[in-house]
């Protein structure tokens, strides 16, 4: 799983990498992306791709929630379940391109796991394969497709973000589903891993120690 990634560059510089429209009004930037936090993405609209600001997660109510409790941000879409319910649609028609700079994985013992990054080595910030969907909690939001881990992340976690080349970027966001499908596969390229002693969950001295 993917629960945290950075986004480097400004959103001017974005939507120019990205051959994108930003709008004048605009409340995402770079820093670090949680799961039910805004970010940035890209998506193909009438012809032509735009960046946008949506919530990272689709909502999800629990069972047996309390009345009025915040829906959980699904952030993540395994590749091989894009065809269920709460997929399908989404990757059938609203495909889209989330900026990333770096990854993280949590690494280590439980209750001392830290933050082990990924990154390209050629690429400031690299496209990874989203979905997304209106919604009546959050509205616009998007959740990450993820694939089986490559070599360079298998001996962290055992699932990884589907990174896109930039030659790959208009079949994932405009073309046909089953080309889109082919796209979702372990990163063949160089990765560079940086761990570090980072707390996973960073904490102030009154909270409790819990990962």
């Amino acid at each position: 799983m993917c629960n945290l990634y950075t986004t480097k560059a400004s959103a001017d510089e974005i939507a120019d990498a990205f051959r994108a429209h930003k709008p004048a009004a605009f409340n995402a930037g770079p820093g670090e992306v949680f799961p039910g936090y805004p970010g940035m993405v890209v998506t193909q609209e009438n012809g032509a791709r735009a960046l946008r600001s949506m919530t990272w997660g689709f909502p999800l109510k629990l069972k047996g929630a309390r009345p009025g409790s915040k829906p959980k941000p699904v952030n993540n879409a395994r590749a091989d379940k894009l065809d269920s319910f709460m997929w399908r649609f989404s990757f059938l028609e609203r495909r889209c391109l989330i900026p990333v700079s770096e990854f993280a994985e949590a690494e280590g013992e439980k209750g001392a796991k830290t933050r082990t990054w990924f990154r390209l080595p050629d690429q400031d910030v690299f496209a990874v394969a989203g979905i997304w969907r209106d919604t009546p909690e959050w509205g616009p939001a998007y959740s990450m497709v993820m694939t089986e881990a490559c070599i360079h992340v298998a001996d962290v976690h055992d699932r990884m973000p589907v990174i896109l080349r930039p030659q790959d970027w208009r079949d994932w966001l405009d073309g046909a589903p089953d080309d889109a499908a082919m796209l979702c596969r372990p990163y063949p390229d160089l990765m560079v891993k940086e761990q570090t002693s980072v707390p996973w969950v960073k904490r102030t001295s009154s909270q409790a120690v819990n990962t």
